[in-house]
């Protein structure tokens, strides 16, 4: 994985970290002026367009990334060519000594054209800045040029941390540059490189390079009082007008353990213009990162199940077994795990977690979840990168909204307080039912767990007065509930004009619909046609032609007609009167 840090445009841009990578990694670079010679007041006011420079890599050095930087007096030319190839600058830097010499640099990444034609001569062409050069030269401030740096992997290479530092800062009188994210565990062939512009090998007035306080220089090719003095480390070239491409061993100059370095550079009179710094140091690191690979939500549960993936990629080293690992919802901590092997360089390790999250957190959250982390905000594992071990999403829980109540069905009572319902009645109104999936249920438990639904809505007798009744309706991720009530009431009865208790099985007895186990305190009193009472009934005593009071008591009464007063007991109800005609 890598870390980039962009700068904007304007003037004199910090240093500061591009790129860092890990692994058995090491750099090289080419480049060349456009000067034709050194530039100074006395010298030639006149610039290329094009120069060249070979690379030669080993066939056991494979490209990873390459980087043009090109450079020059004025506000720029952002497109040349590479080996006839366009290139645009991707960014831009510039500096300045006063309004009217300002300086610009430009980055471009080059690694597929680095990586298709390998070893070759590469030319720049097409950079032309030779009108615009002419107010610089009585200076001595007319320069133009270009560098490639070529990061590259090497089985034979020790495991090393190569961090790319960019932006654009200048002398005279003196800069200091702060080199972060260092992590130095072997100080053995450190080494530090530069891409300076500007610097002249005729002005060593006051001009030293330090790190960490201590004087460097590569004598004889960079004095330690001359450090930017045209001049190509990897080549040993010394033609470099005005431009440098140099490469320091710094194992002296810094401690095992330093997370950063400090970079001073002074000069009495040279003007030059850092643009880039490359560290390479031997670091046996780890390099934890976190993936979310799924997550699982449940309906109406705070219950979330992440799987999720640790990987070792961008690193140096073993990420050990245990590293822990936190989870936090909010920023409130609610899960931790570990490892639970050794992770190898570019290994992964794959596992899950449940996390029920607490009430106090919302429906909505932010999960975070963080490797190398004790639970505290802490690592415990020193790494190649401490900033890339967090990972986030935003979760919604799928919390089953509240009930919705619709209105009651109503229904006769058939007996017993029971009715016959068509549930469908409940919910025809609605839009939203219309093309769903939906079930009827008769309590809350068998429609969270969607089981034992009511398989007959369009007639379903009710089993308790009221009764409540739920409706599952399906959507997408999980469902909504509807409820409403059921209700028995007791409806008039339907009195019969006649009947023939001749024991033919048919219509033998006063059979007064939607009386018994209905009106179940009701009276009913039958009198002959001269008004005596010949029969008194009840819920449980229905009349079937006998008479059970008066002078004919026991004995079944003789055709003609017979009057009733049934008094149903009910506050709803007035008593009935009517007749009723008995025939054989």
């Amino acid at each position: 994985m890598c870390l980039f840090f962009f700068a904007s445009i304007g003037y004199a841009q910090d240093i500061s970290l591009f790129n860092q990578l890990n692994g058995r990694y090491d750099y090289t670079a080419i480049g060349n002026t456009l000067n034709i010679s050194e530039n100074g007041s006395l010298g030639l006011c006149d610039i290329l367009a094009s120069s060249s420079a070979d690379l030669q890599l080993d066939t056991n050095q494979t490209v990873i990334v390459a980087y043009l930087y090109w450079a020059g007096s004025g506000t720029g030319d952002t497109n040349i060519l590479l080996n006839g190839i366009e290139v645009s600058a991707e960014r831009t830097f510039s500096d300045s000594l006063d309004e009217t010499r300002v300086f610009f640099a430009a980055f471009a990444d080059v690694t597929d054209i680095i990586t298709e034609q390998g070893s070759t001569t590469y030319t720049i062409s097409e950079f032309d800045i030779s009108s615009i050069i002419g107010p610089f030269c009585p200076s001595g401030t007319n320069f133009g040029g270009w560098a490639i740096t070529v990061i590259y992997e090497d089985a034979s290479l020790p495991l090393n941390q190569l961090n790319i530092y960019d932006g654009l800062q200048s002398v005279p009188e003196s800069l200091t540059v702060t080199l972060d994210n260092l992590n130095v565990l072997d100080n053995d062939n450190a080494k530090i490189g530069f891409i300076a512009w500007e610097g002249d090998r005729a002005l060593a007035v006051n001009e030293q390079l330090t790190i960490n306080g201590n004087l460097i220089g590569n004598p004889p090719l960079n004095p330690t009082n001359n450090a930017f003095n045209g001049t190509n480390s990897f080549t040993g070239a010394t033609n470099l007008f005005n431009m440098d491409i140099d490469v320091y061993n710094i194992q002296d100059n810094i401690a095992i353990g330093d997370t950063s370095a400090t970079i001073s550079l002074t000069s009495g009179q040279d003007f030059v213009m850092i643009n880039n710094i490359i560290t390479v140091l031997n670091s046996q690191l780890p390099d934890a990162t976190i993936e979310i690979d799924t997550i699982n939500l449940e309906c109406d549960s705070r219950l979330v199940a992440i799987d999720y993936t640790i990987s070792n990629v961008n690193s140096t080293g073993v990420l050990p077994q245990n590293t822990p690992i936190a989870f936090y919802a909010n920023d409130i901590l609610v899960g931790q795990s570990q490892t639970t092997t050794d992770i190898p360089i570019n290994g992964t390790e794959t596992d899950s977690i449940s996390l029920t999250i607490p009430e106090e957190i919302p429906d909505d959250f932010i999960l975070t979840i963080i490797v190398d982390d004790d639970g505290t905000s802490n690592g415990i594992i020193t790494e190649t990168n401490e900033n890339n071990n967090a990972t986030s999403e935003n979760i919604s829980l799928l919390i089953i909204p509240e009930t919705v109540t619709l209105p009651s069905l109503l229904s006769c009572n058939l007996g017993f307080e029971k009715g016959k319902f068509d549930l469908s009645l409940a919910i025809d109104d609605l839009e939203e039912f219309s093309s769903a999936d939906f079930n009827f249920f008769e309590n809350l438990t068998d429609l969270q767990t969607n089981t034992n639904p009511i398989l007959d809505a369009e007639n379903y007798t009710n089993t308790s007065n009221p009764q409540t009744v739920y409706v599952r309706l399906e959507k997408d991720i999980c469902y909504e509930i509807f409820q409403f009530q059921l209700n028995i009431e007791n409806c008039p009865p339907t009195i019969p004009q006649g009947f023939s208790p001749n024991n033919d099985t048919i219509n033998d007895w006063f059979n007064i619909q939607g009386l018994y186990d209905i009106f179940t305190n009701h009276e009913l009193k039958i009198y002959s046609r001269l008004g005596n009472l010949i029969f008194e009934g009840n819920d449980n005593k229905a009349w079937t032609g006998y008479s059970n009071r008066g002078i004919n008591n026991g004995n079944l009464v003789p055709v003609g007609t017979y009057y009733y007063v049934l008094n149903l007991n009910d506050i709803n109800y007035k008593p009935v009167m009517g007749w009723v005609y008995i025939n054989y």
